[in-house]
């Protein structure tokens, strides 16, 4: 028997239930929200879902109700509106999560948390610190989401199943986030043999890599905020796959941010490199080689994040 509890139901929390429901994966979801109404309406439209998805029951509650839970989803917080960066959301999500994570741990110490609130990585950065559990057992939905759009970008580039396609982002899920594109690889061959092979039209992306890149994957949730007022649909699927990873025991690779212990000389801040994903959350790094000129965005560029004087001022966590 499978539970997950979703704190937040809010557009990324309520669809990351749906996903959750359609994929058959748990067999009780329970809702919270500090708007109980909320919570409770969206429970009664999933419940009534039933007949036609997989067995489950869809409940709403309090603290009390996530003893027993195997996963605990963290998806409450403000939303990014136009014009804001994930950043500017960092003072007022780290309140409320300094009001809901000790609340949560009390009566479910033993489930995996996931965070998926943004700024992602400072909330798990946060969530590690005040909750006291084992840094493996909180992770956030990280760069798994811009991967995949790194990933659709490549399928609908090349003419090839994303499915066939072995591509990360890595670092901040954010503006200093990166391509590795010496790890790409379409079909067993890096990234540009596979143009080089293929020819035609494939090989003119290649000097266009980067801008490609930085319009259809790390900026293009400012579009689809500016035109639908939020992104939800890819994060909860990103949240389903994660979540299946986990309860499945699957030890899938996948780009959850986890709290650094040296890698790349980087301690004691969340970001997302390839982990081994399975029961125990980010069990395990995946120890990658990347080039020099990728290591900056991966060390150097965070570093230079982190001593800014408004991270500090307006995220207090650190």
């Amino acid at each position: 028997m499978a539970k997950i509890g979703i704190i937040g139901t809010g557009l990324v929390g309520a669809t990351s239930a749906y996903a959750l429901l359609l994929s058959g994966v748990a067999d009780e979801l329970l809702l919270i929200d500090i708007n109980e109404k909320r919570a409770h309406g969206e429970m009664l439209d999933l419940t009534h879902s039933m007949p036609l998805c997989p067995p489950a029951k869809v409940n709403c509650g309090s603290w009390g109700d996530l003893a027993g839970c195997d996963v605990v989803i963290l998806a409450a917080g403000a939303n990014q509106k136009p014009g804001q960066t994930r950043l500017d959301l960092t003072r007022q999500n780290v309140e409320i999560f300094r009001s809901i994570v000790p609340q949560a741990v009390a009566h479910c110490p033993e489930a995996v948390y996931l965070v998926v609130t943004n700024p992602v990585d400072v909330l798990t950065r946060e969530t590690v610190r005040i909750s006291g559990l084992p840094p493996h057992r909180v992770i956030g939905s990280g760069t798994v989401l811009d991967t995949n759009r790194l990933k659709n970008l490549l399928s609908n580039r090349l003419r090839v199943d994303p499915r066939n396609i072995h591509a990360w982002v890595l670092g901040e899920h954010g503006d200093s986030e990166f391509a590795a594109w010496s790890l790409t690889s379409v079909a067993g061959m890096p990234l540009e043999a596979f143009c080089q092979v293929m020819g035609g039209d494939r090989t003119a992306i290649l000097p266009h890599l980067q801008q490609l890149f930085d319009e259809h994957v790390k900026n293009v949730a400012y579009t689809i905020i500016a035109e639908k007022g939020a992104t939800y649909y890819a994060v909860a699927v990103a949240v389903r796959r994660i979540v299946e990873a986990v309860l499945r025991n699957e030890r899938s690779i996948l780009t959850v941010s986890t709290l650094m212990d040296g890698a790349f000389g980087i301690r004691d801040v969340c970001l997302s490199l390839p982990v081994i994903v399975g029961r125990g959350g980010a069990e395990e790094l995946l120890p990658i080689h990347l080039t020099e000129a990728e290591q900056v965005p991966a060390a150097v560029r965070y570093k230079e994040l982190m001593a800014r004087d408004d991270w500090q001022s307006r995220g207090e966590a650190f």
